[in-house]
């Protein structure tokens, strides 16, 4: 059944998975630890994820994550042969004032839509929380292709297989523009590859001017991962002392934490059938990334309740898209080109907020300039990937004073 308009959609999941899973969890098999320098040292901690397992199975409730997500309008839409699952959550709108901004909101891997959940409300309904409620947006939160409740990527020539993020970008601006039907300028944000495809998206779709009216388009980019790199030669550019100092740093302390995009970007099809299969293993491959790139010290529980690391994790095994989802490394890796041609940036008004305790280092403001126009730096005094779990706050304001200025624009339909 192809749903050529948005349709609504409820999560519901059948007793028999839970009841799979839960043999799968009653029989795993914890490996031999590695006697090492640390718990964590050699990947996800045995004790750490005996916990996980044990709380999983006698103290998790699938129904309340259920119950969370099917709070807010849920939709799946085929935009070509691509089916996407996407929330949408109109703003509140004050009379006399200005339409709310439609922003799309994207995650990464190993994220989803669990980590917008708590910030829908506050974004489209500002008043509800002690805001402005001029600060409303008309919220979008799309699961990546591959990902959650939607279909798996498909290739131009209509197979199954990785795409880049160019290309996803290209299905969510039809998203907004075709399927949801908007004429007003809309606003993106993302981290991981939400930055990289956000960032491709106001590259390619940037805001137009027809007969002195704004068509749709971005009107601005936030990011709190720098998604593209400049489009130069780092042989001949005059690089500052910072940017100097940053590459430098990147070159050296990423090997550690990076090991995975390679074999999610060479071998997802190997990858994919051990985390397909085992629901330990899935946890395990993607705990020890919250653990190694959030600010929370070295203990995961200073950031996340296991019930969220654990609601996580039950979007991908549940909808056995933990294979799938891994393929956009690889369609990153095929993507021609695969950055920006040489001495272009994203014109689109772009917002940085930097947060200090990310997968790797905030690249400093210079560095950004080269690629984005950069009209909006932060620095977060704490924080770390996973922003909007780890410091909602922080993010929101962010994100409601950059697009403050950008508004005027988007008003008109």
């Amino acid at each position: 059944m192809r749903y050529d308009t948005p349709e609504p959609f409820k999560i519901d999941i059948p007793e028999h998975a839970l009841i799979d899973l839960d043999e799968r969890l009653r029989r795993w098999r914890p490996p031999t630890a590695i006697a090492d320098r640390g718990s964590w040292a050699s990947g996800t901690d045995p004790g750490f994820l005996a916990d996980l397992v044990d709380h999983w199975r006698h103290g998790y409730d699938w129904q309340r994550c259920q119950e969370a997500i099917n709070r807010w309008p849920n939709y799946l839409v085929d935009i070509g042969p691509q089916r996407i699952h996407f929330i949408r959550e109109p703003g509140t709108e004050m009379e006399g004032a200005p339409r709310p901004m439609p922003l799309v909101i994207t995650h990464g891997w190993p994220g989803s839509i669990v980590e917008f959940l708590h910030v829908i409300d506050v974004l489209a309904h500002p008043e509800r929380h002690g805001g402005d409620p001029l600060d409303a947006f008309d919220v979008i939160v799309p699961s990546l292709p591959g990902y959650g409740f939607s279909g798996p990527p498909i290739r131009e020539d209509g197979s199954v297989g990785p795409i880049g993020p160019r290309a996803i970008a290209d299905l969510w601006h039809r998203l907004v523009h075709d399927k949801l039907n908007y004429r007003r300028p809309y606003g993106v944000q993302g981290g991981d590859w939400g930055a990289v495809v956000s960032s491709w998206l106001a590259f390619d779709h940037p805001r137009r001017e027809e007969k002195d009216e704004w068509h749709s388009g971005v009107v601005g980019l936030h990011l709190n991962m720098m998604g593209l790199r400049p489009g130069i030669d780092l042989g001949t550019a005059g690089l500052s002392a910072a940017e100097k100092t940053w590459l430098e740093t990147m070159r050296g302390g990423l090997d550690d934490k990076t090991a995975y995009q390679r074999i999610q970007a060479t071998r997802p099809q190997t990858l994919g059938v051990a985390l397909t299969d085992s629901p330990v293993g899935l946890a395990a491959w993607i705990v020890e990334k919250f653990r190694d790139w959030s600010d929370c010290g070295g203990d995961p529980n200073r950031r996340f309740p296991i019930d969220l690391l654990i609601d996580n994790v039950m979007v991908y095994w549940l909808t056995g898209t933990a294979g799938t989802a891994t393929w956009l490394y690889r369609g990153a890796a095929q993507q021609k080109p695969r950055g920006l041609p040489a001495d272009e940036r994203v014109e689109t008004p772009t917002g940085f907020a930097a947060f200090p305790a990310d997968l790797a280092p905030a690249p400093p403001r210079e560095w950004i300039e080269r690629a984005y126009n950069l009209k909006r730096y932060t620095v977060m005094p704490s924080g770390g990937h996973f922003a909007a779990l780890e410091e909602p706050k922080l993010l929101v304001e962010d994100v409601r004073a950059f697009f403050r200025p950008l508004r005027f624009g988007a008003a008109n339909d």
